[in-house]
């Protein structure tokens, strides 16, 4: 920019910074220099580039209408599954997992994820943290892409978590759900 304008480097800086103001001889040249008007240095956006429509999407989660995915390790309850091409998943689970031999392998997926104890104890065990025990009202968020597990705590028999994943990918529910089909079933 500094060479397409004649403007020093550090003088745009300041000026991007409001500790320098152009005068209008400045500004006229400036306009020359990018073939602009004055007047468009100071234009509002384009309508095109508005922030994007409000959707007024919305679904009210429930566990009966939940779609239910079964695991060696967790019951899975997809939220407001009516809702396609979502940007954040919401899932209850239900931990049974009592140790990380019985879990098995750390699990990874895109994205990142929180989630917050309901019910009961977990330890939230990864591979680059020492494990750490949530009990109810306390959360934890994460890349998912680490591995991690959830299992329950010593003394409980099963923990119940509320949790929301969000990733970039578009059909992250899809790719969750497929991941967890070919732990359990359906």
């Amino acid at each position: 920019m500094s060479e397409h304008t004649a403007i020093p480097l550090s003088t745009l800086s300041k000026i991007e910074h409001d500790r320098l103001t152009l005068t209008y001889d400045k500004l006229q040249h400036l306009a020359q220099r990018l073939n602009m008007r004055v007047s468009e240095l100071f234009a509002e956006p384009e309508p095109g580039a508005a922030p994007q429509a409000v959707t007024a999407r919305r679904s009210i989660g429930t566990l009966d209408k939940a779609l239910r995915v079964k695991t060696d390790n967790y019951d899975y309850f997809y939220l407001c599954t009516e809702l396609r091409r979502k940007r954040m998943i919401p899932i209850v689970t239900r931990v049974r997992a009592k140790t990380t031999a019985e879990f098995g392998d750390l699990v990874r997926h895109p994205g990142e994820e929180y989630i917050h104890v309901l019910e009961g104890r977990v330890q939230v065990h990864s591979e680059f943290y020492d494990p750490v025990v949530l009990s109810e009202g306390e959360g934890i968020y994460i890349d998912s892409q680490m591995g991690h597990a959830y299992i329950v705590d010593t003394g409980c028999e099963e923990a119940l978590l509320l949790g929301v994943c969000s990733s970039a990918e578009e059909d992250l529910m899809e790719s969750l759900i497929t991941m967890h089909e070919q732990e359990g079933s359906v």
